[in-house]
């Protein structure tokens, strides 16, 4: 079963806003480039976590091309947070620093 990113922002029945979390670089990341047309997110996170399920944790980690797949320019250097274990845990760590200084909206 994959990891559900919107679990912690259900309060009371009711959906909270999801923020933007950087992962944070390891030296365990791999590197792929992303070719218009060619490359989806789906197939990179298939291909990396043999789940096709963390396209967004892949955009997560990389935030200079924004919230959606297509606006990713053609032949631009894609980080995947690596091993997905580790990747989970950073981003886990990372919301949670975010919770505890800003809350939830």
């Amino acid at each position: 079963m994959s990891y559900s990113r919107y679990k912690q922002f259900i309060v009371d029945g009711a959906y909270k806003k999801v923020p933007f979390i950087k992962i944070p670089q390891s030296g365990s990341d791999a590197y792929a480039m992303y070719e218009l047309g060619k490359t989806r997110l789906d197939l990179l996170s298939y291909q990396y976590y043999n789940d096709p399920n963390y396209g967004w944790l892949i955009l997560q980690a990389n935030p200079q091309y924004g919230s959606l797949e297509y606006k990713i320019p053609n032949n631009s250097r894609l980080r995947i947070p690596y091993p997905l274990e580790s990747a989970i845990q950073r981003y886990d760590n990372e919301l949670n620093k975010y919770i505890k200084l800003y809350g939830l909206e």
